[in-house]
């Protein structure tokens, strides 16, 4: 007697078995490939108080970078999914991504493209807002859609998506520049970008008793030596796009965004394909996203003041540490007049010609 429904499952299992076989197969080239590339170890001291496990406290003590393609990335819990969306990542020509060098604001841009992007949705899909943290709103290639061993099926699910990466324009296939999608890029003053950075590791890293040096920090951001660093190189990369194909590549410096948010979010939701019309401004549906989407709006929700999120090093953390103070300028109450004028006349060494520049 056949048992076609169980039959049908042992298939699945087998088939299930077979594809997690090749995720395992292609993250182990992936990882050998990582070994062959350039590196740079940065050394820490951790407090022996500290939480956390042996090896944790081993990849914190030496935190260690290897350069892919010309740049910068962390070898466990980043390359491997960069280097995964890099092969197996699809784009649709209805696609939207949310493109960023590292702590430039974006969690507060993708509160406000998916907002405006799901306005009139049906399910209430916007809603999804109050309730759950940004990231977790637009899934990231790199970090939730690849890597540690995933290669997530994205053929499934309705269109447009609106994904992200802190991939540097550079690092892109061919494939996905042809496809038709459409980049939504930010920017941020350098200065503030590393401290926004620096910030955020101390912070993530506080209940264990780690503290990233300023110094240490500094000087490695000034040799390009960071997330998806070398970050003149990430923006240059999406700025010169944006001048090829500005109907594809929109690019936005936080400043800008923040000095006049409302208009320049009619200017995203027109780049993205969903207009506000002038029924919906009359009727304050804009506002309502503003509000919505603010700092103090985010900061404010139950999620992101207590809600947590955990590292693939099992290091937990609170949303909150999304949210400092998003201020334009801050870098002053942190850095000296001599670090200033360093990072000031890299980035005006590394951007001369291009026409992009920066407010020291």
């Amino acid at each position: 007697m056949a048992f076609p429904f169980s039959a049908k499952n042992r298939e699945e299992e087998e088939e299930e078995e077979e594809e997690e076989e090749e995720e395992e197969k292609t993250y182990q080239k992936y990882g050998q490939l990582i070994l062959t590339l350039p590196q740079y170890t940065i050394k820490h001291a951790l407090s022996s108080s500290s939480s956390l496990s042996s090896s944790a406290m081993q990849v914190l003590q030496h935190r260690q970078y290897r350069q892919h393609q010309g740049f910068w990335f962390e070898p466990d819990w980043m390359l491997p999914g960069v280097m995964a969306a890099q092969d197996h990542f699809t784009p649709r020509a209805s696609d939207i991504l949310v493109c960023t060098p590292v702590k430039v604001g974006t969690t507060w841009l993708k509160a406000l493209a998916f907002a405006t992007l799901n306005r009139n949705d049906q399910t209430g899909k916007q809603s999804l807002l109050l309730s759950h943290n940004p990231h977790h709103c637009v899934l990231n290639l790199e970090f939730n859609l690849y890597g540690r061993n995933r290669l997530t099926d994205l053929t499934v699910g309705t269109s447009p998506r609106l994904l992200s990466t802190h991939i540097p324009c550079q690092l892109f296939p061919t494939s996905w520049l042809s496809s038709g999608c459409k980049f939504v890029y930010l920017c941020r003053n350098p200065k503030d970008t590393f401290i926004s950075y620096w910030n955020f590791v101390n912070k993530i890293m506080k209940d264990v008793n780690y503290k990233v040096p300023l110094g240490d920090a500094f000087d490695a951001f000034l040799k390009g030596i960071h997330l998806a660093g070398p970050l003149w190189d990430h923006v240059l990369g999406f700025w010169n796009a944006s001048l090829v194909n500005p109907d594809k590549v929109w690019f936005m410096k936080y400043e800008e965004l923040k000095s006049d948010t409302a208009v320049n979010l009619k200017k995203l939701a027109e780049f993205m394909g969903c207009p506000f019309t002038e029924e919906e401004e009359r009727d304050g549906v804009l506002e309502k996203i503003l509000d919505m989407c603010s700092f103090e709006g985010l900061r404010n929700l139950e999620v992101n003041k207590n809600g947590t999120a955990t590292t693939d090093i099992s290091l937990k953390f609170g949303n909150d540490a999304y949210f400092r103070k998003g201020e334009v300028g801050d870098w002053v109450n942190f850095l000296t007049p001599e670090m200033a004028e360093r990072l000031d006349q890299a980035m005006e060494q590394n951007l001369k010609g291009s026409g992009l520049s920066f407010e020291p």
